[in-house]
């Protein structure tokens, strides 16, 4: 029972451990240089797919129908009666008709809807520019993990060679037992560091796939890696930013503000004035007495008739007391306050393009200093050393020593080339790109 026991104790260890290595999936199933997907479709899915977005477009529906709504002038009002006499023969009909002129308000009320069309669509373009950075930004970070995850799988290999050319020299015994030890420690602490790798690959992935509005479990190959990216990347040419021309969907937005402000203080001012409305009626009248008369033939006759009335006549408002005052009043402090928020976002605007320059100059430079040989000749040192080591002039430890110092040169490398990238992305976004 015990054997059994223990029989079965290895066998599920090894399922769960197989099972894990199985999970973690290669850094080429990633990566998909012909079919896979790119920035800009993956941007472009973003943009039309998110919810979110979907939501904040509805509102430019909204707008559209409030100022056909405010392009309509109202309606007329009709009324009808009648009156009947409870215990006689005596009844009135009577029929109204009032309609509003709405002089000079229709104007007003179009132009402010129509400025808040363009604040609802400026708003909407301010999410898209966030939402396409952060796929961009998103994108860089799952290239930037394939690569650190393709750079653990090259080390563990080249380390498990390694470790099998130590061991059948330890069996000849022409190495101690030490180095293949050694080599069994840090081919274990590679596998690690690549599982570690791979879970943050899948983590960054699923991250991107949320906001390609993906389900988690959805299957997505990427088709750039970040070395591929940083390079065609061109150099952004110094846009009129810096001269006070500023085209970001945030500014455009708060310059709409203030125009929407303009025209509600035109519109308050336009209900301030007078208004007619016309009115027409008919009024017909059964009426009679329990008499009798002499009709003009001079018989007697039941003393009855029927009249008609129409009246025609306006009803005019007149702005003798209330102007409208309180509500100019009120506009032209919500458009103070608009003009306010307007330099605000000019003064932010300026400064995040100024700081993501700055930032993508440095990272540029930090690029600069990887450029030529510097990683070849990191690799090629690795090589020498290990051919030093075959050749006994060296020891495993040296081995070991150079090869975490050419994974902290690679990996350093990677960060400089997320950062160059990050950095360009982020002054595009600074800048009101989208695309």
């Amino acid at each position: 029972m015990r054997r059994v026991a223990t029989i079965s104790l290895v066998m599920l260890t090894l399922s769960v451990s197989g099972h894990a290595q199985q999970a973690a999936e290669p850094a080429s199933a990633f990566i998909d240089p012909v079919n896979g997907l790119t920035l800009e479709d993956a941007i472009a899915r973003a943009l039309d797919q998110e919810p979110s977005l979907r939501s904040s477009r509805s509102q430019i529906d909204v707008t559209r129908g409030r100022r056909q709504q405010a392009g309509l002038r109202p309606s007329p009002a009709v009324s009808f009666s009648q009156q009947q006499q409870p215990s006689g023969s005596d009844n009135q009909t009577r029929v109204e008709l009032q309609w509003p002129l709405d002089l000079f308000r229709k104007t007003g009320r179009v132009e402010v809807a129509g400025r808040e069309v363009e604040v609802a669509r400026q708003a909407a373009a301010d999410r898209d520019r966030p939402l396409a950075a952060g796929v961009r930004l998103k994108y860089g970070d799952v290239v930037a993990a394939v690569r650190t995850l393709a750079l653990a799988e090259q080390l563990l290999a080249a380390t498990s060679r390694q470790r099998a050319l130590i061991a059948s020299r330890v069996e000849q015994g022409a190495a101690p037992p030490l180095d293949r030890d050694m080599l069994h420690v840090e081919v274990r602490r590679l596998e690690a560091d690549r599982l570690i790798q791979a879970g943050a690959v899948d983590r960054e992935l699923i991250e991107l796939k949320r906001l390609l509005g993906m389900p988690p479990d959805a299957s997505v190959m990427l088709r750039d890696s970040l070395d591929a990216l940083v390079r065609r990347d061109p150099p952004l040419t110094p846009a009129g930013a810096e001269a006070g021309g500023v085209k970001r969907p945030d500014v455009e937005e708060a310059e709409a503000r203030v125009r929407v402000g303009d025209a509600e203080i035109d519109r308050a001012r336009r209900e301030g004035r007078l208004d007619v409305s016309v009115f027409a009626m008919y009024m017909r009248m059964d009426t009679g007495f329990p008499q009798l008369g002499l009709s003009p033939a001079g018989t007697l006759e039941p003393v009855r008739s029927v009249f008609h009335y129409v009246s025609v006549g306006a009803t005019v408002t007149l702005p003798v007391e209330n102007r409208n005052q309180g509500a100019v009043a009120a506009a032209e402090a919500e458009r103070a306050g608009a003009a306010a928020h307007l330099e605000a976002a000019r003064l932010a605007a300026h400064s995040e393009i100024a700081a993501a320059r700055s930032r993508d100059r440095h990272a540029r430079q930090a690029l600069e200093a990887y450029t030529g040989d510097t990683i070849a000749l990191a690799r090629q040192n690795l090589d020498v050393v290990r051919q030093t080591y075959e050749l006994g002039r060296g020891t495993l430890l040296d081995v070991l020593n150079e090869q975490r110092r050419y994974l902290d040169v690679e990996r350093a490398y990677t960060d400089v080339l997320r950062e160059a990238y990050a950095a360009r992305q982020v002054l595009r976004a600074s800048l009101g790109e989208v695309r």
